[in-house]
């Protein structure tokens, strides 16, 4: 090797006060460590998706990547035991109390061979009748059943939808079991993949059935929320939050994974705040790709004073006026759905609207 491949990195004694750090030589990043009087440098972009493994930590001679946790041995660059993924290993030599290292890497990158996920597949609607996805968000216990406004409002649109021949589904958000989003989309966009990381990484984690439904397959999702403190439901930004990756494959990629599909809301409270809740809500969905019919939600509440709950559920339980404005919610969301399918596929990709490209 020539001595060209050699770069110095620095005082031995000043690089021996820190156990792990990222470096970047030119264009060549490198986790360097330094344990048991011993250092070791390795890539320090990771094999999964690319994270800066320098800016992670040390579990014993191992480096964990602060993206996603994937670990690689400090001076070999294997991963643990079980794990056949390598990242490359870097040459050191010490001279004059200085630290080079050779960026002419000794050894290899392996990324072993994964089978895709299953929500990475093509988005193809496949033929037959409009679909309908319900989601309701209310945080009630499923073993001591009460009477849920919003629920049962969603559940006069749902059969109604059936009626006019759409296929329905609905999903209660307290019946998964879903982890809360680490917010990896915090660490760097490229950590935030698609799908979810938790969901690729935790094969127990049920998100699965919202992305399945929202990307793969309706045509119409309706969200049902009460209203909690001025907002929607916890359950609703907890999974709000997760369904971040969908946004973020139009930061990464220029990719719209929603196409053609439309939105409403169900909104009920004892209290007041109607008006922002919807307006948060359209927002989210709308910036993910999400279409609205003209008048997308219908909503209660008696207003700041109405401290008597039990007087708001038989309000609710009383309004046919509240059950046929549902009835009329999905009519209309059918009726889009039904123009937005005949004119043919939405667009794959969308302007940025002054957001900067992120070629990750």
């Amino acid at each position: 090797m020539t001595e060209a491949h050699w770069h110095d990195l620095g005082a031995i004694e000043q690089l021996k006060s820190t156990t792990l750090q990222q470096i970047i030589v030119g264009r060549v990043p490198i986790a360097l460590s330094y344990k048991d009087g011993k250092f070791g440098a390795v890539s320090g972009r990771c094999s999964h998706a690319g994270g800066p493994i320098g800016h992670g930590s040390l579990k014993g001679d191992y480096i964990v990547c602060p993206w996603h946790y994937w670990t690689y041995h400090r001076i070999s660059g294997e991963a643990e035991p079980g794990y056949e993924d390598t990242v490359p290993r870097f040459d050191l030599e010490e001279r004059e109390g200085h630290l080079f290292v050779n960026l002419m890497p000794a050894s290899k990158r392996h990324h072993s061979a994964h089978e895709p996920h299953p929500l990475t597949r093509e988005i193809r609607r496949a033929p037959g009748p409009l679909r309908v996805i319900g989601v309701s968000t209310t945080g009630m216990d499923r073993r001591n059943p009460r009477y849920s406004t919003s629920e049962a409002l969603l559940g006069v649109a749902l059969d109604h939808a059936k009626t006019r021949g759409a296929e329905c589904k609905l999903i209660r958000l307290s019946e998964l079991k879903f982890r809360t989003c680490e917010g990896f989309y915090s660490k760097g966009a490229g950590a935030c993949t698609w799908p979810c990381s938790i969901t690729q990484m935790d094969s127990t984690d049920e998100m699965t059935a919202i992305y399945e439904a929202f990307v793969h397959w309706a045509d119409v999702a309706l969200i049902a929320t009460p209203i909690r403190w001025g907002n929607a439901s916890s359950l609703y930004f907890k999974m709000i939050e997760r369904m971040n990756c969908i946004q973020n494959q139009i930061t990464l990629h220029d990719r719209v994974l929603i196409r053609d599909k439309v939105a409403a809301f169900i909104i009920t409270g004892g209290q007041d705040n109607i008006q922002s809740v919807a307006g948060e809500m359209m927002m989210f969905f709308g910036e993910l790709g999400f279409l609205f019919p003209q008048f997308p939600f219908i909503a209660h509440s008696r207003g700041w004073t109405a401290e008597d709950m039990e007087q708001n559920v038989a309000a609710v339980q009383a309004s046919e006026e509240l059950r046929e404005g549902s009835r009329a919610l999905v009519s209309r969301c059918l009726d889009m759905a039904t123009a937005l399918l005949a004119a043919g596929p939405g667009p794959k990709t969308t302007e940025r609207g002054g957001r900067k490209a992120n070629k990750a």
